[in-house]
């Protein structure tokens, strides 16, 4: 009897150091989570006859340290939480590891080529459907302008001219001019020249150029000031201006004066913005703080495509392992609870940084020694035993 009781104890440290072994091993690997090896007695009726483990304990809970990649596209969860992930059969599983690319097909991926899941792209402030997240990896499509952001002081000191004086070849007959950038359905740029001349001491006249064309007097617009310098809400909308250009629609667009001024001192704009953009072609993506997929193109646009989910769980323990480093939901773990990063229980994103592994060194070569001093005492039962015996044999 005791020879069998040694026996299943040298077996169930065998499984305790097959356990200590994968945790140091693993003691590099981007989001491991450590586990337990749990004996448990075995009993014939209500004789003792054994020991066995009973139990694998994951330490799912305890977070690695943050390592810095730099990557635009690695992150790390702050807290409680998994990225999700679907493979091509259907099935779901859970990582804390935040390695993420995009592959040949455009759709954002995982370190095993599995497609992560996340939210559609924000339309009308309603987030988009849980789903594989697609980036356009290829060439977006001109925008034409429809207003053009522009805001700055208009000097209080300039003198006042007679706006019927004004000569757009001739600098002195206007305070100032600025050009601005507008774009056609095509994508062409088009160049707009505002000639802004101070006519009394609370208006400035503005004549639009269009294409380094003569102003037409029917474009005049009067920006008004109140006695603050501050332009008068209702004189914040230009007029319309159209240009036309071949194979293109009309371009028909105006200004936005709002945030103007009319103080003392130097004359600036501290804003000079067009809505429209050119073509443009894919040129990478990378993931915000807020878990947003932003793809950025060659017109230095950039549009965030989706955003990544983050799962928690009732009982995040009892999750099923099918890696190292990925689980699978089951009964005992409970449904997933999805969100976006930092809302309800997810945690926030680290970007650029993965989670490192939770394993402790130190405890599982103690550990380590341990189960070589049990493997040690479990061996001498047995050499005892088997001297027993043969000494019994000879007896006999």
């Amino acid at each position: 009897m005791s020879f069998n009781i040694a026996l299943s104890g040298i077996q169930a440290i065998n499984e305790q150091l097959n356990t200590l072994s994968n945790n140091i091993a693993n003691a590099g690997t981007y989001g491991f989570k450590s586990s337990r090896a749990n004996f448990s007695s075995v009993y014939a009726g209500d004789m003792a006859n054994g020991v066995q483990v009973g139990s694998l304990t994951q330490d799912i809970n305890k977070n690695g340290s943050l390592q810095t990649t730099g990557r635009g596209l690695d992150a790390a969860i702050l807290g409680r939480g998994f990225f999700t992930s679907r493979d091509d059969q259907g099935v779901v599983s859970y990582s804390r590891v935040g390695i993420f690319n995009t592959n040949a097909d455009g759709y954002l991926v995982d370190a095993t080529g599995k497609r992560v899941q996340g939210y559609g792209p924000t339309v009308n402030g309603v987030m988009g459907a849980m789903g594989d997240i697609e980036v356009p990896t290829g060439q977006i499509p001109a925008v034409a302008t429809t207003r053009v952001a522009y805001a700055g002081n208009m000097s209080n000191e300039w003198p006042t001219k007679d706006a019927a004086d004004f000569d757009f070849e001739d600098s002195s007959t206007y305070s100032m001019v600025k050009q601005s950038v507008v774009y056609d359905s095509l994508g062409t740029q088009h160049t707009v020249s505002q000639y802004f001349i101070k006519t009394d001491d609370q208006t400035v006249t503005v004549r639009y150029s269009l294409n380094g064309a003569a102003p037409a007097a029917a474009a005049a617009f009067d920006i008004d000031f109140d006695l603050n310098g501050r332009v008068v809400e209702t004189q914040t909308a230009g007029p319309n201006l159209t240009i036309t250009a071949p194979g293109a629609e009309d371009l028909v667009f105006n200004f936005d004066y709002a945030g103007t001024t009319k103080l003392g001192g130097a004359a600036t704009n501290t804003a000079n913005r067009p809505n429209g953009y050119a073509s443009g072609t894919f040129v990478g993506v990378e993931m915000a703080e807020n878990g947003s997929i932003v793809a950025k193109y060659s017109n230095e646009q950039q549009q965030v495509v989706g955003t990544v989910a983050i799962a928690t769980f009732p009982d995040e323990g009892s999750l099923a392992p099918v890696s190292d480093t990925s689980w699978v939901a089951n009964a005992n773990s409970g449904a997933p609870l999805y969100s976006t990063p930092g809302v309800g229980l997810a945690g926030k994103l680290s970007k650029g940084t993965l989670e490192g592994s939770n394993v402790d060194i130190t405890s599982e070569l103690v550990g380590l020694m341990t189960s070589q001093r049990n493997y040690q005492a479990n061996s001498k039962v047995i050499t005892a035993e088997n001297q027993m015996m043969q000494s019994l044999m000879q007896a006999l």
